[in-house]
C-alpha cells in the first residue's frame, strides 16, 4: 500500500517538476494585485479562489506546451536533457493530457468568474500558444513571454469589474517589463545552444552584456510605470514604500549576474523574482486593507 501511494506521489512531482508549479509564485501576486486594486477593495475569498484556479490552470497549460512543443530542443540541450519528456520520465501522450486538463480546469475558472472572462479567454490563451514558437524566428520572443504573464492582473481585474479600461494594462505592462527583463537574465545561459539550434535571444543576438544592460533598463522602465500607477490611483504610503523595497531587490537581483559570472543565475532568476512580486503585492493588500480602515 505504501509503495503504491509512494508511486503515485513520485508520479505527481514528476509532473510538477515538468511545469515548476512552485513558480506559480511569479504571476499569481500580479493576479491578486490587479484583482485588489479593481475595487481598491480586498475580493472574497470565492473570487480568489477561481482566480487562482484559473491562473494555476492557465499556467499550466503554457508549461506543458512549451515542453510539447520544445521537446526536441530540450533533448539536445545540456541544461534541459534531464527534463520529464527528453528523459522519457512522461511521454508525449501523458503530457498532451495533462494540457487538455490544465486547459479545462482553466475554463471551469474562468466561466465561474465574471461574464466578460468568457468572451476575454482566447485572447489570454492565445499568446501561450504563440510564444514558443518565436525564439525560432525573433529576439522578441521575451516580450511574448513578459504579455503572457502581463495578462495576469488584466485578467484578474476583469474577472472583478467585468470590464477593462486602462488602468489593468498599465499594471500588465509594468509586469511584461519585469518579467521580459528577467527572461533574457535566464536566456544568458543558453546562448551556445541558441546559436547552436538557430534560436533568437537577446543574448544570443547581442552578447550577453548588452542583454544585461539591457535588462537593467526594462527593470527602471517598470519601476516608473509602477510609480506613475501608484499616482494615478492617489495610492499611499505602504504601495510607495513596496515599490522602493521592489526596485532595490530588482536592483540587488542586477546585481547578481555579470557577463563573465553566471554562477548565481538561479539566485536571481527564481529567487528573488518570487520574493519580489511577492512583496510587492502585500504592499499593495496593505494599502487597500489600511484605506479601509480609514474609511470605516
Amino acid at each position: 500500500m505504501n509503495a503504491g501511494r509512494n508511486t503515485v506521489w513520485a508520479r505527481v512531482a514528476i509532473y510538477l517538476e515538468m511545469i515548476k508549479f512552485e513558480h506559480s509564485v511569479f504571476a499569481l501576486p500580479f493576479a491578486y494585485f490587479g484583482a485588489f486594486l479593481s475595487q481598491m477593495n480586498p475580493p472574497t475569498l470565492v473570487v480568489l479562489f477561481w482566480i487562482t484556479l484559473a491562473m494555476v490552470g492557465a499556467r499550466s497549460f503554457a508549461m506543458s506546451l512549451n515542453r510539447l512543443i520544445d521537446k526536441e530542443i530540450d533533448r539536445r540541450n545540456p541544461r534541459t536533457a534531464e527534463r520529464a519528456l527528453p528523459k522519457g520520465l512522461l511521454s508525449v501522450f501523458d503530457v498532451s493530457i495533462f494540457a487538455v486538463v490544465s486547459l479545462a480546469l482553466f475554463l471551469i475558472a474562468v466561466y465561474n468568474l465574471a461574464p466578460i472572462c468568457r468572451y476575454l479567454w482566447p485572447f489570454s490563451v492565445a499568446p501561450f500558444v504563440v510564444y514558443p514558437y518565436t525564439k525560432r524566428f525573433t529576439w522578441l520572443s521575451h516580450f511574448i513571454l513578459g504579455a503572457c504573464l502581463g495578462l495576469a492582473p488584466v485578467g484578474a481585474w476583469a474577472a472583478i469589474t467585468n470590464s477593462l479600461d486602462w488602468r489593468p494594462l498599465v499594471i500588465g505592462a509594468a509586469v511584461a517589463l519585469w518579467t521580459a527583463g528577467f527572461d533574457i537574465i535566464y536566456a544568458t545561459q543558453d546562448v551556445e545552444t541558441d546559436h547552436r539550434e538557430g534560436l533568437f535571444s537577446i543574448p544570443a543576438q547581442f552578447g550577453i552584456g548588452k542583454a544585461l544592460l539591457f535588462t537593467k533598463l526594462l527593470h527602471a522602465f517598470s519601476v516608473l510605470i509602477l510609480i506613475f500607477l501608484g499616482m494615478s490611483f492617489n495610492l499611499g504610503f505602504f504601495y510607495f514604500t513596496g515599490v522602493f523595497v521592489a526596485a532595490a531587490l530588482l536592483a540587488y537581483e542586477n546585481s547578481l549576474v555579470k557577463p563573465d559570472d553566471l554562477s548565481r543565475l538561479d539566485l536571481a532568476f527564481f529567487t528573488m523574482n518570487g520574493i519580489i512580486s511577492l512583496i510587492l503585492f502585500l504592499f499593495v493588500a496593505l494599502e487597500i486593507v489600511f484605506r479601509g480602515i480609514q474609511v470605516v
